[in-house]
């Protein structure tokens, strides 16, 4: 299986991201917030938003290229047919292997989360 992170595994549309907070099945630790939905697919994506408080355009662009990292190295294990849509809480980025943990737990809480409650 190619490890590349296509456009294919990137959630890129503003419905698709409005979607995501309306359904409100939030998970959260220390470094991340998640927002997951079902998209119809066999495969899950990865939407980011990376706001302004987290600090300059370094700082963020520094977030995006390490979330990418770290979901392209934990796609597999992660559940099938979801979107994630992950928000940084804290302002200084942590290591690759403390953000793959931290996805992997948070993104399993909230796919919990969302078979408990389909909608």
């Amino acid at each position: 299986m190619s490890q590349r992170f296509l456009p294919q595994y990137r959630v890129q549309q503003a419905a698709d991201f409005e979607r995501e907070f309306r359904r409100r099945r939030p998970a959260s630790d220390d470094r991340l917030l998640i927002y997951v939905c079902e998209n119809g697919l066999v495969h899950p994506r990865l939407g980011l938003s990376v706001s302004r408080k987290v600090g300059g355009a370094v700082v963020r662009n520094r977030w995006k290229r390490l979330l990418r990292e770290a979901f392209r190295l934990c796609r597999p294990e992660l559940p099938a047919g979801i979107d994630l849509v992950v928000i940084p809480r804290v302002q200084t980025p942590p290591s690759l292997a403390e953000l793959q943990a931290s996805l992997m737990r948070v993104t399993a809480r909230a796919a919990r989360k969302l078979a408990e409650r389909p909608q």
